[in-house]
């Protein structure tokens, strides 16, 4: 199976604007790719990067400067087999998973973000193809059943979660700092968290809701 992680390498993360500048989202946004590069390993497969613009990272990288749904499709009509294509903004990501996902046999296999977003797919079918405009979770159903594919919804809070917006960052805090240990017993490493820790970032809120501060 090939594992596609896309990643805007120029200008990313920018609904974070407000709260980080452009040197700390580019920063933030390598420690989320790293984070998933990492849980793809963890289940067993090798990723590779399809990025806008050159990136120095460990994995095999692809630049193509088009956006996400071309650049994406142009990666599934060039392979024969199973695709997984993995958004590099899944923070909380882990490889377990990531397991159920690849393991899912159907045609087209789709983890729906919030939203109406997809997070995560993979497409086993040959004929299916990709489209991340609007609700594309929807849509990404409506053209399986065009092309014929059975679909599999992968219900996962982990791989839901992506990060955009200034109240994603709680997530992160929340539940990045709970990581299991790694198979060998070792901490997990969470890039993301960390991150998010170094640069002040803590938890605070109402009886209604949690949200970010920083310090």
């Amino acid at each position: 199976m090939r594992v596609v992680v896309p990643y805007a390498a120029r200008e990313p993360k920018t609904r974070l604007e407000g709260v980080l500048s452009p040197a700390e989202r580019a920063s933030f946004a390598a420690a989320m790719l790293e984070d998933v590069l990492a849980a793809v390993r963890g289940a067993g497969r090798e990723p590779e990067v399809l990025a806008t613009a050159p990136v120095d990272v460990d994995a095999p990288v692809t630049v193509d400067e088009r956006p996400l749904t071309p650049a994406v499709n142009a990666a599934l009509a060039g392979t024969d087999g199973a695709v997984a294509v993995v958004m590099a903004d899944l923070a909380l990501a882990t490889p377990e998973a990531l397991a159920d996902l690849f393991e899912a046999d159907a045609g087209v296999a789709l983890v729906p973000g919030r939203g109406g977003g997809t997070n995560a797919l993979v497409a086993r079918h040959p004929g299916f193809r990709v489209d991340y405009h609007g609700t594309s979770y929807l849509d990404h159903r409506r053209i399986a059943r065009e092309v014929g594919a059975s679909v599999d919804v992968v219900d996962s809070h982990r791989l839901a979660t992506d990060v955009d917006e200034r109240e994603d960052l709680a997530e992160v805090l929340i539940h990045g700092a709970s990581e299991p240990p790694n198979a060998d017993g070792a901490p997990t490493e969470r890039r993301s968290y960390e991150w998010l820790d170094a640069a002040g970032f803590e938890l605070a809120g109402d009886e209604s809701r949690v949200g970010v501060v920083r310090e």
